[in-house]
C-alpha cells in the first residue's frame, strides 16, 4: 500500500505576486547580490535582477557573474514593493545610469523599500533625501553619507523610515531578517 504525502505551501498574503527589484552593476559583491536574491525567491517573492540593459552579463568582485532579467529603463517603480542595493563597486556604476537613479527616486518617493548594503547607500546618497535619516554602510562611505545629511552608526542593521542599511556580508543574516521583517 503505498501512502502519498501533500505537502500545503501556505503564503501570507499574495506575498508570491509581489516584486522586488536587486540592482547589478559591474563588481557588485558576490554575496551581497546571491542572498538576498536567493533568500527572497524563497520566501516567495518574484526577484527582478535590475541592471543598465537587460540580458547583459555583469562582473562580480569574486568571478561569480550575474546576468540581468530586465533593464532600468524598461521598469516602473509602481511595478515593484522594494529595492535592494548590493555593494561592492557597483553602486558607483549605478549610480552612473540615470534610468537606475531615476528608479530608485520613485520608490523613495512612493516610500516604498529600499534596502543597501556595503557601498549599497552610495546610491541612495545620489537618489534619496536622506537628511535627518540614520544609516550604516561600509565604513569608507561614512563622509558621502554625512555629507548627504544622513546620520551614520557602525550597526550591523538599521531601519529608519523605508530605508533599511547595513555594513558588510557578515552583516547579510540581520539584513534580511529586517527586510523580511519590514514586508510582513
Amino acid at each position: 500500500m503505498s501512502h502519498k504525502h501533500i505537502i500545503k505551501i501556505e503564503r501570507k498574503g499574495d506575498v508570491h505576486m509581489k516584486k522586488i527589484a536587486i540592482l547589478v552593476a559591474n563588481y557588485f559583491e558576490d554575496n551581497e547580490l546571491f542572498y538576498p536574491y536567493f533568500r527572497l525567491q524563497e520566501a516567495g517573492y518574484h526577484v527582478d535582477l535590475v541592471g543598465s540593459n537587460a540580458n547583459e552579463t555583469y562582473k562580480s568582485k569574486h568571478d561569480a557573474p550575474a546576468i540581468s532579467n530586465v533593464a532600468s529603463k524598461d521598469i516602473s517603480s509602481k511595478d515593484y514593493i522594494a529595492v535592494i542595493i548590493p555593494g561592492g563597486y557597483s553602486p558607483d556604476h549605478m549610480r552612473r545610469t540615470k534610468a537606475t537613479v531615476d528608479f530608485v527616486k520613485a520608490m523613495d518617493k512612493e516610500n516604498k523599500l529600499i534596502a543597501a548594503i556595503c557601498h549599497g547607500p552610495w546610491m541612495m546618497a545620489s537618489s534619496c533625501d536622506l537628511k535627518g535619516v540614520t544609516l550604516t554602510g561600509f565604513y569608507s562611505i561614512k563622509d558621502d553619507l554625512v555629507n548627504a545629511g544622513a546620520t551614520y552608526v557602525d550597526q550591523e542593521v538599521v531601519v529608519d523610515k523605508n530605508y533599511i542599511t547595513s555594513r558588510t556580508p557578515k552583516d547579510l543574516p540581520a539584513f534580511l531578517k529586517a527586510i523580511l521583517k519590514y514586508l510582513g
